[in-house]
């Protein structure tokens, strides 16, 4: 008998609290779940952007958001039907912004990588890049047991700093500049020796200065994709929908030859194959 009353006490105390549990497990899936219709009812997508690597990511005469990620931006608001708002951003910054709610995403030249992988979720790649070390044609780097003997500038935190950290031996004088735009000035004015970059840019700094900087090293390739937070199913998504649509109808194909006068890789184009 009293076996039984217990019993009863103890489904009148729990059944209240597991309910609870549940109400709120439900919420929060739901609420995590509804951050896209938010976007959709606000009739604004909030996009991260860089302006400072052209020209995946540049600013224009008037001082716009340009480049091949600022035009993928507009491509992705207007296959929503939603007004673009630009975020401009540094590279150190794209993350902390995007988990402060700052950008709803982010197409900011965001390579893929496990460390960020563990911070957000990261759509189907829009976008790739070669790493490479640019330097003057005197300098005698051609394998990572070289590095020491020179002075080498990467973008701080950036994929080029994680690539060319994991191959260089120890006693590589590393400097880390703030941006890319940083580190490539540090090597033009002879403050450093190479610098990490990506291929495009270093084919462009060749054609500026014809014979004078060459493609010391291939560091990697790198896929760039759409980025936001992990917890927004429905985002994600969404954002691979839209690169579906505009990669089968050639729309992002176009807007990279128009920047980076190539086709998009096939790393890209077939990233499951």
């Amino acid at each position: 008998m009293q076996g039984l009353v217990l019993s009863k006490i103890l489904k009148r105390l729990l059944v209240p609290v597991l309910g609870s549990l549940l109400a709120v497990s439900a919420g929060s899936a739901v609420a995590a779940d509804s951050y896209w219709q938010q976007v959709k009812d606000r009739g604004t997508i909030k996009v991260g952007v860089l302006v400072d690597w052209p020209p995946y990511a540049a600013a224009d005469a008037n001082n716009q958001p340009s480049g091949y990620d600022g035009g993928v931006a507009k491509l992705l608001a207007d296959y929503f039907g939603l007004k673009l708002e630009y975020v401009v951003m540094t590279g150190p910054n794209r993350i902390p912004f995007l988990l402060t709610d700052k950008a709803d995403v982010l197409v900011a030249s965001l390579a893929i990588t496990p460390e960020r992988e563990k911070q957000v979720q990261f759509s189907k790649p829009y976008s790739a890049a070669s790493m490479v070390l640019l330097g003057p044609s005197s300098v005698g780097i051609s394998t990572p047991a070289d590095f020491p003997k020179y002075k080498i500038g990467v973008p701080r935190a950036s994929t080029t700093d994680i690539g060319v950290t994991k191959v260089a031996p120890e006693g590589t004088k590393l400097h880390r500049f703030d941006d890319d735009a940083s580190a490539l000035q540090a090597m033009l004015v002879g403050q450093i020796d190479a610098v990490g970059t990506s291929s495009v840019i270093a084919a462009d700094v060749q054609k500026r200065f014809p014979g004078k900087y060459k493609v010391l090293y291939v560091i990697n390739e790198q896929r760039m994709a759409i980025a936001m937070r992990k917890d927004r199913p429905e985002l994600l998504k969404a954002m691979n929908e839209f690169i579906a649509a505009d990669m089968a109808n050639g729309k992002l194909n176009a807007l990279f030859e128009q920047w980076l006068h190539t086709p998009l890789p096939k790393s890209v184009t077939q990233p499951d194959q």
